[in-house]
């Protein structure tokens, strides 16, 4: 395979890589995949590379990316340990193949079935019923090249209404009343992959053109992105190493 996954154009750094190799932008879904690196990092010493790219110059519609994500969409977690080297695309995949490869413990996902099957919910549910209206929002609001009342109205209260999807979850209001710190788990929960996927775009809501108003009503979605933004490895995973200079 390897001899199909890279051409001559693909960077020495992603095709010479010993290991991990992530080639990304400082979006919120190439912070997700950044996120949970530094955090393996910090807890089991993991290592890997890192390019940058810049999508508006058109680089991920290049065939040597392509031949990496058939998508044309960053981030692409590429791991030249396996053999052949296997390519993963699709943040929320990128997560779940680092949980099954790189987190023997579990630290950011769960041996519990019940409480894995829980993270899976709020990991697909961001990912598939927020990501793509916040995603829009921010389209319609900063990059179509006219204002549609309508695309941004609609965008902008399903976007409103999933956040309250997520305050009801965390506010504890249906079980009993308890708070939870994070998404998934017994209790008040336990940071994993659910919460590092859904927070990368979260924590944008105000550039996102979002109210302290309308957000001051999810108090507990307010509380719960402080919370994982006091992280190092989550300021590091949104930080400097990832801006293109």
């Amino acid at each position: 395979m390897a001899e199909h996954l890279y051409i001559a154009e693909t960077p020495k750094e992603v095709s010479s890589a010993k290991g991990l190799h992530l080639i990304t932008q400082n979006t919120p879904n190439g912070q997700a995949t950044q996120i949970l690196l530094e955090e393996l990092a910090d807890a089991y010493g993991t290592s890997w590379g890192t390019t940058l790219i810049n999508i508006s110059t058109g680089e991920q519609k290049k065939e040597w990316f392509l031949r990496l994500n058939p998508n044309g969409r960053i981030p692409v977690l590429v791991d030249n340990a396996q053999h052949p080297p296997f390519p993963v695309f699709e943040t929320s995949a990128q997560l779940l193949y680092l949980l099954k490869f790189y987190d023997p413990e579990d630290r950011f996902g769960f041996k519990d079935e019940l409480e894995r099957s829980e993270a899976l919910q709020w990991l697909f549910f961001w990912h598939g019923g927020g990501a793509p209206y916040q995603g829009q929002v921010n389209h319609f609001s900063r990059a179509a090249p006219e204002r549609i009342e309508y695309a941004l109205n609609r965008f902008r209260n399903e976007t409103l209404r999933v956040f309250g999807v997520l305050e009801i979850q965390l506010s504890g209001v249906y079980r009993g009343g308890e708070p939870k710190d994070y998404l998934a788990g017994k209790g008040k929960g336990k940071y994993s992959v659910a919460d590092i996927k859904t927070w990368a775009w979260v924590k944008g809501w105000k550039r996102s053109g979002f109210t302290e108003e309308e957000v001051g009503k999810f108090p507990n979605l307010l509380k719960w992105i402080d919370r994982i933004a006091a992280r190092d490895a989550v300021q590091r995973g949104i930080g400097e190493k990832y801006i293109q200079k």
